[in-house]
């Protein structure tokens, strides 16, 4: 299948992890952002269909390679046929499962070929370990996870949640500047961006920063990046309620 396969310039571990990210970033956008693109694509009345997620951080739905045996592993055949017997929600997590094990599969694929090591298969696996799976990602469980981890986090809720619900009126999730000579106001700052830094992207899933601008969902109440979502913080003072492209599309098909 053309463009699939991507490249075979990798040689390091992290130049195989580029590669892993770059297919991830394309089928998170799949099952998320774009999932209307995707469902329409999922025809059951096709033949059988893959997920792919490309190097550059796109995807595509296609038929399998017909070369026997494929360039680079499959991923799961026929995700177009359960589309309309299953709940739509059940349905995605399914593919995003399916689609962890394939990222999986053609990240130590590279690893054999390339000849990694003990060392080098070890860095890969931790690299990729560290970001919350696709799986995770569309059922909002990486979201659950970080706050469970949050150290201290009953002392910290009450904080949090008003800063946060002040924050969703705005749209963002820019931490305002201290006051000057202002000591507890800093201290609040360097907890909100401990306990921030464990938000994750809906559309990514990367975490927060800072410097970034954050747009919430008024109906999952789940937070994206403006650039995944392409809402500008101008754009986000004239919206009342935003809903992301999931929910917007979830209710134009009901």
């Amino acid at each position: 299948m053309e463009g699939a396969a991507g490249t075979y310039n990798s040689r390091t571990a992290e130049e195989v992890f580029r590669d892993f990210r770059g297919r991830r970033a394309g089928m998170i956008k799949a099952l998320t952002t774009e999932v209307d693109k995707f469902y329409q694509l999922c025809d059951p009345e096709k033949e059988n269909l893959c997920l792919y997620g490309l190097p550059n951080e796109t995807w595509e739905v296609n038929l399998p390679a017909e070369e026997v045996p494929p360039e680079l592993p499959e991923p799961a055949l026929g995700i177009n046929f359960a589309r309309d017997g299953m709940d739509e929600k059940d349905w995605l997590s399914l593919v995003a499962v399916h689609s962890d094990a394939w990222l999986l599969a053609v990240a130590f694929y590279f690893g054999a070929r390339f000849g990694f090591d003990k060392e080098a298969r070890r860095r890969l696996f931790n690299m990729i370990n560290n970001l919350p799976t696709i799986y995770e990602v569309v059922t909002g469980t990486a979201k659950k996870q970080s706050k469970d981890k949050t150290p201290n986090s009953s002392s910290k809720s009450n904080k949090s949640s008003s800063k946060m619900s002040r924050q969703a009126e705005s749209k963002t999730l820019k931490i305002p500047p201290p006051k000057e000579d202002d000591e507890s106001g800093e201290e609040d700052e360097e907890e909100d961006d401990e306990e921030h830094g464990n938000t994750l992207c809906g559309a990514c899933g990367d975490n927060y920063a800072n410097d970034e601008f954050w747009i919430c969902c008024d109906v999952c109440e789940r937070w994206f990046h403006g650039k995944c979502v392409r809402i500008t913080p101008a754009r986000a003072e004239h919206i009342k309620q935003y809903k992301c492209p999931g929910c917007s599309n979830k209710r134009a098909r009901a």
